[in-house]
C-alpha cells in the first residue's frame, strides 16, 4: 500500500504497466534492435527520475531527453545507461556537455565546432547523432548542409559520428502512410550516401512509437519509444492502422501507466438557483451537493475542462460545475452517496469500472493526449506502485 497521507494531489505510476509497454516494444524490436525510451518533458509528465530508473532496470539500452538539464537529472537519479540529448545545447555549455559524456544531436556547424573543441580540450570525444531532414522541416539537415556537418564531424578530433536519425511528420494523424514511406525512402537514400563517404554508421534510427508499432522496416537499429511507453496510443488513426495491419484487436495492447489523484477538501450544500464559481457560468437547477477539490489550472488541469469534464469519486462520475480555478475545482456529488472529507478522487485514470483517459480530457480542449499529461505540474509527487 502506498502511503499518500498528507498529500492533496499526487500521481501513481504503475510499474508493471510501464514494464509491459517496454516489453511489447522489446518483442516488436527483436534481439538486434535497441530500445530508447523518450523521457523528455518530465517523461511525458510521468516523472523523469522515476521512469528513467524503471526503464534502466527493465533493460532499456538508451534514454532520450531534450535538454542538458534533463540529462543531468537522469544521472543524478543514478541512471548510467547512455543518454541522447535531442534538443539544443547552448554553445556556452560545450565544456559542461563534453565533461558529462552525453550523446548529442548534430544539426548546426557552430554548435558542433564548439562542442568538438571542448571535448578535445578535455581529451574526450562527443558522440554525435546527425539529424537528417526528410520532410518534417523542423530540426535537421540535408543537402550541402548535411555534407558540411559530416565533414566537420569526421575531421574534428573531438567528435565522432555515432548515428544518424530522422523523425516522421505524418505517421500518427492518418491511415494513409504514403508520406511516411516517402520520408523513409529519403532516409534510406541519405544513409547510403553517408556510408559511401563516411563508412559504416553504428546506429540508424527513425522509429517513434507509431512507426515502432506499425512498420518493422522503419526499426533500423533503435526504436525511440515515446507516448506508447506510457500506455497511450499516438492517435486514433494509429490504433486503427495497427488493427488493419496486424488483423487483430488492440484494446489491451498498451497499458496506461498514470493515475492522477486528489482529495475532497470540502463538501457543500448548494440551494437551487445558486451560482458556482467565477463568471457565474453554472447555475444550480436544483438543490445539490458539491465537493471542492484542491486542483486547478496551476497544476496542469486545463481551464477548458470547466463545466465539461468529470472526475471519479467512489467509482462514479462527478461532473465539474463552474470554472476550473487556479488551485480548486468544484464537482457535483449530489447523486453519489457516502462521500466524505479527504476521500480519494481520480482526475485521470481508472477507479472501479470507470475511467477518465487522457484522450477523453484532450477531446474537451481540442488537443492531444500528449499535452494533457506533459502539462501536469512537475512538483506534484510521482509515486511508483
Amino acid at each position: 500500500m502506498v502511503d499518500t497521507k498528507g498529500l492533496n494531489t499526487w500521481i501513481e505510476l504503475d510499474r508493471k504497466a510501464l514494464a509491459h509497454n517496454l516489453g511489447l516494444f522489446r518483442k516488436l524490436a527483436g534481439p538486434k534492435v535497441k530500445l530508447m525510451p523518450v523521457v523528455k518533458a518530465n517523461a511525458y509528465g510521468h516523472g523523469l527520475e522515476q521512469v528513467s530508473r524503471i526503464c534502466a532496470e527493465e533493460g532499456a539500452d538508451y534514454l532520450a531527453v531534450h535538454s542538458i538539464e534533463e540529462a543531468h537529472r537522469v544521472r543524478k537519479a543514478g541512471v548510467e545507461i547512455p543518454v541522447l540529448i535531442m534538443g539544443p545545447v547552448s554553445i556556452s555549455r560545450s565544456e559542461e556537455l563534453a565533461g558529462a559524456g552525453y550523446e548529442i544531436v548534430g544539426y548546426n556547424i557552430e554548435n558542433l565546432m564548439a562542442q568538438g573543441d571542448a571535448a578535445k580540450k578535455l581529451g574526450k570525444k562527443n558522440k554525435v547523432h546527425v539529424k537528417i531532414e526528410t520532410g518534417t522541416n523542423r530540426q535537421g539537415v540535408s543537402g550541402d548542409d548535411l555534407a558540411c556537418i559530416l565533414d566537420v564531424i569526421t575531421k574534428h578530433p573531438g567528435l565522432v559520428l555515432e548515428g544518424v536519425y530522422t523523425h516522421f511528420a505524418n505517421i500518427e494523424d492518418t491511415t494513409d502512410h504514403s508520406y511516411a514511406m516517402f520520408q523513409l525512402e529519403r532516409f534510406r537514400d541519405s544513409i547510403a550516401g553517408i556510408e559511401k563517404t563516411c563508412g559504416n554508421i553504428p546506429l540508424k534510427h527513425a522509429s517513434c512509437s507509431a512507426a515502432g508499432l506499425l512498420f518493422p522496416e522503419a526499426h533500423f537499429d533503435i526504436i525511440r519509444t515515446g507516448i506508447a511507453l506510457y500506455g497511450m496510443w499516438p492517435s486514433r488513426e494509429t490504433y486503427l492502422s495497427y488493427m488493419l495491419i496486424h488483423g487483430r484487436e488492440a484494446d489491451d495492447l498498451l497499458k496506461p501507466v498514470m493515475t492522477w489523484k486528489t482529495r475532497v477538501c470540502q463538501i457543500k450544500h448548494i440551494a437551487k438557483d445558486s451560482f458556482i464559481g467565477y463568471g457565474l457560468t453554472y447555475k444550480a437547477t436544483h438543490d445539490m451537493t458539491i465537493a471542492v477539490l484542491p486542483i486547478g489550472y496551476y497544476d496542469g488541469y486545463d481551464r477548458g475542462q470547466s463545466n465539461i469534464a468529470s472526475v471519479l469519486i467512489k467509482g462514479r462520475r462527478a461532473q465539474i460545475r463552474g470554472r476550473v480555478c487556479m488551485n480548486l475545482i468544484m464537482v457535483d456529488i449530489t447523486d453519489i452517496p457516502g462521500v466524505r472529507l479527504e476521500d480519494e478522487v481520480v482526475l485521470l485514470g481508472r477507479q472501479g469500472d470507470e475511467e477518465v483517459s487522457a484522450d477523453h480530457l484532450a477531446s474537451h480542449i481540442g488537443s492531444i493526449n500528449y499535452e494533457v499529461v506533459t502539462r501536469i505540474a512537475q512538483d506534484i509527487p510521482r509515486i511508483v506502485v
